[in-house]
């Protein structure tokens, strides 16, 4: 008995973990308002995209400027998730950090929009603003993966079902498998999730979840969040 008391106790000194610790690479306006230039920049108002809260809730955020850091490796640790939010096209350098951190047990959410409709301060085409198109065939192929657009689809938001609620897309692209490759798809192909080595990726055909504000976003963000991790 008074063993099993001092265990609890010593259990219940035992410090917590620390936080997960979520890579964050994106061309898109989460972390720094759009800005023409650096003194726009300091000018600007505090800025804080409501993305960026839920993924404090789920760890602490460390923006990537680069996916091949000293040495050439990805600067962060495998038990941390990495968040590619329409990311600026991947150097090849990048691509073999990318999938090497992977194959040891790295775990993905990449949004990769084959026509991103988020409302940007900059005229199509100014490198200043997002990237409209992903480019990131190489690494998807890789994966055994190809995203796929139709532009015959009509534009305008609408919701798809996902475990836990629904995710807002508009103008969505799709993925087909390659060959026998161990990827999972759902939500009208929108999603798919792939075993990667020790690894593992989660993909979403769109990036309309951060069109707007919070209002029905928040939780599927969340939850996309939630399904990377695990």
């Amino acid at each position: 008995m008074l063993l099993g008391v001092l265990l609890l106790a010593l259990s219940a000194c035992k410090p917590a973990s620390p936080p997960q610790i979520i890579g964050l690479s994106t061309s898109l306006p989460l972390v720094w308002s759009e800005a023409g230039d650096i003194r726009g920049e300091l000018a600007a108002k505090p800025w804080t995209h409501w993305a960026m809260g839920a993924l404090t809730r789920h760890g602490t955020v460390r923006p990537l400027d680069s996916l091949a850091g000293p040495g050439g490796a990805l600067p962060l640790p495998h038990e941390g998730l990495l968040v590619l939010a329409q990311p600026q096209p991947l150097t090849p350098l990048e691509n073999v950090a990318l999938d090497t951190w992977v194959r040891k047990g790295g775990h993905v959410l990449l949004l990769a929009d084959p026509m991103l409709t988020m409302p940007s301060a900059f005229a199509l085409g100014d490198p200043r603003g997002p990237q409209r198109v992903a480019l990131l065939s190489p690494i998807l192929r890789h994966w055994g993966l190809e995203l796929q657009f139709d532009p015959s689809q009509p534009a305008g938001e609408r919701i798809v079902d996902v475990p836990g609620g629904g995710l807002p897309v508009n103008l969505a692209g799709r993925f087909a498998r390659i060959g026998d490759a161990p990827c999972r798809l759902e939500a009208q192909k929108i999603i798919a999730t792939c075993r990667v080595g020790r690894g593992q990726v989660v993909a979403v055909a769109d990036a309309a979840v951060f069109d707007g504000d919070d209002a029905g976003r928040a939780a599927a963000w969340d939850h996309l969040l939630a399904q990377a991790k695990h």
